[in-house]
């Protein structure tokens, strides 16, 4: 299976858990068997390769989530980076290139697009299976996967089919409508647009080269923020005559909210949190050091980490977004395909950063122009290369870095690391990387 998986989104529904460059689809929420906790993209990717070992899967994202899709996934997966938001449809475009150009899939092969981040159980994938085989081999240019609704949803666009069959054409395409109007859809058997649909990969790189002026994904690539910004929905399906849709009635949940992303929380509290016996349907996330305590609280989400804290009544949780649009907070916290950090303190002239490295992972060569660096290594082993000098570190080691030298570090076991920065200027922006081939056969971290 050839899979495309939609990464966008921004950190606004979800404050405070997630931020500019941390989505939803990274907030690590979800059980898993062995105890610990994966995230939406985690566990979509895992019941991918559950139902097909040797799926083929991409994600089509923006340079800022790079860093924390090869954090949870490894460096194995495939990425078609965006240079900037243009909507869906040059995201596709640039996909369906890249397959072409980067991973040499024939243009006759099928491909799915789905959503990263959808609540689903395995069956979902194995709906996409049955999806591609049937956009290989059915006549129609594309094969969409209609919701079964679960209720007259005005959050949802919908697909008419002309009957009632499993696989159907499709009559109409009606946009997000009131809830009077999503009933007389459902009264006609209307299903839920959940943005899923096949083709085979030659149709849209042909819609593609209709639409826009391009020779390869290279030149795509380098003119794509001249693109228009249009979703493939208008650019494509409602321009294509030759469309059908296959039901599908399983699990399906879209965690846009709070409200909803509960909804599919398989406990009552990530992280630590108490509640006393007057609690009622009460969840908690807390990624702080310190315990939550709940008393007397009913049908209430509070979350709480290093960018804010969060008490909400569910229902009133959706309309976060205005409010946040005011917040002009320092990001807190990020995943990198190194490791991670945590803003511990931020003051006049300087930063506290608590920097975790993966094993085998570094940072890249780098200076500062405007501040000095002390780093103290709390725990792990490793080395630093300060001006191509380098030194065995572990606990206890104080490493100073004045502006303008080039400076590293090297996780030969997990590596944690307190960072100080100190200066008038500091900023994410102060940054120079440079090449230090001696350092090629480690995995080096690509995107910072």
């Amino acid at each position: 299976m050839n899979i495309i998986l939609l990464s966008g989104g921004s950190g606004q529904r979800l404050w405070p858990l997630s931020n500019d460059i941390r989505s939803k689809q990274f907030i690590k929420i979800f059980h898993r068997e062995d105890g610990g906790l994966e995230s939406m993209v985690q566990r979509v990717y895992r019941q991918i390769k559950t139902v097909d070992a040797d799926a083929s899967v991409t994600i089509a994202t923006s340079k800022a989530q790079v860093s924390a899709i090869y954090n949870q996934l490894g460096e194995g997966v495939g990425i078609s980076v965006e240079p900037c938001r243009r909507d869906t449809f040059p995201a596709i475009a640039l996909a369906a290139a890249y397959l072409r150009d980067v991973q040499k899939v024939e243009e006759d092969e099928p491909v799915v697009v789905c959503p990263v981040d959808p609540y689903v159980e395995n069956e979902y994938f194995t709906a996409l299976k049955t999806l591609e085989d049937r956009a290989a081999a059915s006549d129609a240019n594309l094969v969409l996967m209609g919701i079964e609704p679960t209720y007259p949803s005005e959050k949802y666009g919908y697909i008419i089919p002309k009957d009632r069959e499993s696989v159907s054409k499709v009559s109409v395409f009606k946009e997000k409508p009131d809830q009077k109007t999503a009933e007389e859809y459902i009264s006609k058997g209307a299903l839920w647009n959940g943005g899923v649909f096949a083709f085979q990969l030659g149709y849209v790189l042909k819609r593609a080269y209709e639409l826009i002026d391009f020779t390869d994904y290279k030149d795509l690539f380098e003119k794509y923020d001249t693109l228009t910004k249009i979703s493939f929905d208008y650019a494509v399906v409602e321009h294509e005559p030759a469309i059908e849709v296959m039901r599908f009635g399983g699990t399906w949940k879209d965690l846009g909210t709070w409200n909803t992303l509960t909804e599919a929380m398989d406990s009552y509290a990530v992280g630590e949190a108490l509640f006393n016996e007057t609690c009622e349907n009460v969840h908690v996330v807390n990624e702080l050091n310190v315990p939550v305590l709940c008393m007397g609280l009913k049908d209430m989400v509070v979350s709480a980490s290093p960018e804010g804290i969060l008490v909400s009544d569910k229902e009133q949780s959706s309309y976060i977004k205005p409010f946040v649009n005011t917040l002009d907070s320092q990001v807190m916290f990020a995943e990198k395909s190194w490791g991670s950090y945590r803003v511990l303190e931020v003051e006049e002239g300087s930063m506290t950063i608590k920097v975790t490295l993966n094993p085998g992972h570094r940072m890249n060569y780098h200076s500062h122009s405007y501040r000095d660096e002390v780093w103290t290594v709390i725990s792990g082993k490793g080395r630093t290369i300060v001006d191509g000098a380098e030194k065995r570190v572990g606990a206890g080691d104080v490493i100073t870095m004045p502006c303008g030298c080039r400076h590293t570090i090297i996780a030969d076991t997990e590596l944690k690391v307190i960072e100080v920065q100190l200066g008038k200027d500091i900023s994410v922006h102060d940054k120079q990387k440079y090449e230090l081939d001696s350092l090629m056969p480690m995995r080096r971290a690509v995107h910072e």
